[in-house]
């Protein structure tokens, strides 16, 4: 365990379903990091807007980095600030039920750029 804690971390992912061990990993050190006492703001763009798609245990599993559904549900219990990119949803023909059931909101690119000025360390996956 970290000796360093309170410091805020961004999570910015943009990879999609297909990269399954890297967005697998994002939501993992997302979710470590909250666990570890630091402020997270998770941010989801471009392809990445598809990881709230994920309905099922076991549909996308990374490599020693988790079930993706498993790791949704454990975000829905944290303190994590999930941003998801209003552009990036609406052109792959989501609209606000993406959001249902998470604690999301949509976001546009000034808030990316404002999350990542804030933050103490900015993670891209």
């Amino acid at each position: 365990m970290s000796i360093i804690t309170d410091n805020t971390v961004l999570v910015h992912i943009h990879s999609g379903l297909e990269f399954q061990n890297k967005i697998t990993l994002g939501l993992l050190v997302a979710l470590t990091a909250e666990k570890n006492d630091h402020k997270v703001t998770l941010f989801l763009a471009g392809d990445g807007v598809d990881i709230l798609s994920c309905k099922k245990a076991g549909e996308i599993v990374g490599q020693g980095t988790g079930d993706l559904y498993e790791h949704l549900e454990n975000l829905k219990n944290s303190k994590v600030t999930i941003y998801v990119s209003g552009k990036s949803a609406r052109s792959r023909g989501y609209d606000e039920k993406l959001l249902n059931g998470h604690k999301a909101e949509f976001a546009m690119p000034d808030v990316l750029i404002e999350e990542s000025i804030k933050a103490d360390s900015v993670l891209c996956y």
